[in-house]
């Protein structure tokens, strides 16, 4: 399933996604400045977090908490050289948390990986609005 979208649609297209995903790891797949971190941002923002959320891209994870008290992570791995990097970091038990789990770059940990995912592809259109699909 799929929609496309522009930026002053994000706070439509993150409930969508919300919506219409099953599983609590989200895997973020699309070339850079296609929007993962800024669609993150306002998933995040939907579940109720209230600190400022930005891309973990150096610490490899951010954590947040929802005003509901939910445990968020948000995973960065466009800088990792090798899939033991996440997992001397700890991945498995943030996978195995029941927290919602956000992860950019997931191709870099893919065996690392639970099958129980949704997979969000984004991709940049030639007027600059995006598709997302949802698999």
């Amino acid at each position: 399933m799929n929609r496309r979208y522009n930026l002053d649609q994000i706070h439509k297209t993150a409930l969508w996604v919300l919506e219409n995903c099953k599983s609590r790891i989200l895997l973020f797949d699309g070339p850079m400045g296609s929007g993962k971190t800024t669609l993150i941002k306002e998933i995040a923002l939907q579940l109720g977090v209230k600190d400022v959320t930005s891309s973990p891209t150096f610490s490899l994870v951010n954590e947040y908490e929802s005003d509901s008290g939910e445990t968020i992570y948000h995973f960065d791995f466009y800088r990792i050289e090798s899939e033991e990097e996440a997992y001397d970091m700890g991945i498995e038990e943030y996978l195995d948390s029941d927290a919602w789990c956000f992860i950019e770059w997931p191709d870099k940990v893919e065996n690392l990986l639970p099958l129980e995912t949704d997979v969000i592809r984004l991709k940049i259109n030639d007027d600059n609005s995006r598709t997302i699909e949802i698999s």
